[in-house]
């Protein structure tokens, strides 16, 4: 009796747990007329809460980034030019194509891409130099994806030192200088009678979404940031996609 007790139960138990499964992985989006419809996506059904957030993280941090390179663009317009595009939208729809191998990058990611742009005899496009490092800094500190899974995972030490590596990209930014005192980039105005800051608070979002995804991980695995310290005016990139490779 008890065991054909636990086997009446049994078909229950699955079915609560493939309902609950289901209404996981159920997505609500708002259609046309403002109407709810649901759907269904089995890729939620592989999905953390977490995953999601990371999704959203990255999606945002990459949109950031591009916001950057419209707005360095528009202040630098000579920069697009050099490359031979058309115009300032074809050289960000380049810049975000998905491929990071640029000709003029010589085969240079991350932080040395980056630094092309503040190299006073770098003839190339500017913009492209230090956003492509950017992106790539980015690309390894989320391994690569851009959608997330239970089995997948990130380190957040990669994820920190990314976020500094913008810290100091802006800062390069707002000194790197022409022998004859020009900006190699121009980017903040700091003039009080037309001030314009918003370089300053787009990368600001960016560096906290990345501080937040960081810590976010620590937590899930129980450990910590190394939190390294370096002079802003020496500072040099610190390794994203290359931690961790012995």
């Amino acid at each position: 009796m008890r065991y054909h007790a636990a086997m009446t139960k049994r078909p229950a138990f699955f079915l609560f747990l493939l309902a609950f499964f289901l209404l996981d992985g159920c997505t609500t989006k708002v259609g046309a007329g403002r109407q709810k419809e649901e759907r269904f996506d089995l890729r939620y059904l592989a999905k953390t809460e977490i995953d999601r957030v990371i999704d959203t993280n990255r999606a945002e941090v990459t949109a950031g980034l591009r916001r950057v390179a419209e707005k360095l663009y528009r202040r630098n317009p000579a920069e697009w030019k050099k490359a031979g595009q058309s115009s300032l939208e074809s050289a960000v729809n380049r810049l975000f194509s998905g491929n990071l191998n640029f000709a003029e990058l010589e085969g240079l990611r991350e932080g040395a891409a980056a630094m092309l742009a503040f190299s006073p005899k770098y003839q190339g496009d500017r913009v492209l130099a230090v956003v492509a490092g950017l992106l790539g800094m980015v690309d390894a500190a989320f391994e690569f994806k851009d959608d997330f899974y239970v089995l997948d995972d990130l380190n957040e030490q990669k994820l920190y030192n990314c976020a500094r590596n913008i810290e100091i990209a802006v800062w390069k930014m707002s000194s790197a200088r022409t022998v004859s005192g020009q900006f190699l980039l121009i980017s903040n105005e700091l003039d009080p009678n037309n001030p314009n800051l918003s370089f300053e608070r787009e990368f600001g979002r960016i560096i906290g979404l990345l501080d937040f995804m960081s810590k976010i991980v620590a937590d899930k695995h129980g450990r910590s940031i190394t939190r390294l310290t370096q002079s802003i005016a020496t500072a040099v990139f610190l390794p994203v996609g290359t931690l961790g490779i012995k």
